[in-house]
């Protein structure tokens, strides 16, 4: 009988997805294994949805956005029985392994059904957020930041075309590394991340020091888990409200907050773009494509050679496994050096 493996992209979507089930599919196939797709992440192992992956199905997928095998942000550790579903029914498909593409959550509840379950399983790190420990780089990230940069290009031609400030919200969850990449290639005049949290005082000083000196417009990147920190001491979270399977807050509307408060404190006129999943779709950038190529190849052999528990990760240009507990452990968070980077443009 031959050996199966199966693929499950979970979390939010992302540029590259189908770039890495093309790589572990065809690596699969050259050894003679058949390959199987949980539909819509872990929710397809605890509902028992999956479907084959033949040639046919993984051709001409290389540069399209998105997955081919949906995804949700199903927590089986929320679910009644949900541990009991996913493995029961990874037993009933004949999974010999099992490769789980995703970010913190999905990849953690990969580590947690190893540790706990045995579950045979290899993880390859996705997020556009790039907030995962033990690799130096995510596939999606370098196309976020490249959209995000594209846009924060086009703002400014009509911030000086009408003497605006604009405040431009970009995704990230609690870590600032698409606001201050895009940022840096963007030449925003003020970036705010939550790493590190200059106050709204000082953002606004910077911005009238940059008018002060004949410049009449100004563009600012804000991460949308930023809060709102004034010289008082105090911090003010922003966000929609609610939370997903995995407990996380649903971030967004910290820029309309902050176009307010700069347009008060300043009497600068100030409007906010708000990038949102803009920033996830569409067709990956060449360099997401080749590392989620080679990351899939990385999970292929992880596989072949069954050495499971592990995760493909980049240091510095080789692709390397670690494991699955040290990449899920804490956040990568944007270090004091990267933001003193963007901080020498400010003003």
């Amino acid at each position: 009988m031959a050996t199966r493996v199966g693929i499950l992209t979970g979390g939010g979507d992302c540029p590259g997805l189908n770039a890495v089930i093309r790589a572990v599919a065809r690596r699969s196939f050259e050894r003679g294994y058949d390959v199987v797709a949980a539909r819509g992440g872990w929710g397809g192992l605890v509902h028992g949805q999956f479907e084959t992956l033949g040639p046919r199905e993984i051709s001409g997928i290389l540069p399209r956005g998105g997955t081919i095998i949906g995804t949700t942000r199903t927590n089986p550790y929320r679910i009644e029985g949900g541990v009991e579903s996913v493995l029961r029914n990874a037993e009933r498909q004949g999974l010999d392994a099992l490769v789980a593409i995703g970010g913190e959550d999905t990849l953690g509840v990969a580590a947690r059904l190893h540790e706990e379950h045995g579950l045979s399983v290899v993880g390859v790190p996705k997020t556009i957020d790039n907030d995962l420990s033990a690799t130096d780089y995510t596939f999606g990230f370098d196309t976020a930041v490249t959209i995000a940069t594209e846009a924060i290009d086009r703002l400014h031609t009509t911030a000086e075309s009408h003497n605006r400030v604009m405040v431009v919200e970009v995704m990230g969850r609690h870590t600032g590394w698409i606001a201050v990449m895009s940022g840096i290639a963007g030449g925003a005049d003020v970036i705010l991340i939550p790493e590190q949290p200059i106050t709204v005082e000082q953002a606004c000083d910077e911005l009238r020091s940059r008018h002060q000196g004949g410049k009449d417009f100004s563009i600012v990147v804000v991460s949308e888990g930023y809060e709102l920190a004034y010289e008082t001491g105090t911090r003010r979270a922003v966000d929609r409200g609610g939370e997903d399977a995995f407990g996380h807050v649903r971030l967004g509307g910290v820029g309309d907050e902050l176009a307010r408060e700069i347009q008060r404190r300043t009497g600068y006129e100030t409007r906010v773009t708000v990038l949102g999943h803009v920033q996830r779709g569409g067709s990956p950038t060449p360099r997401d494509r080749i590392l989620a190529t080679r990351y899939g190849l990385k999970a292929a052999d992880l596989v072949h050679e069954r050495r499971f528990g592990r995760m493909a990760a980049l240091h510095g240009d080789a692709i390397v496994d670690v494991a699955l507990t040290e990449a899920t452990a804490e956040l990568k968070t944007v270090p004091p050096e990267w933001y003193e980077v963007a901080r020498a443009f400010f003003g």
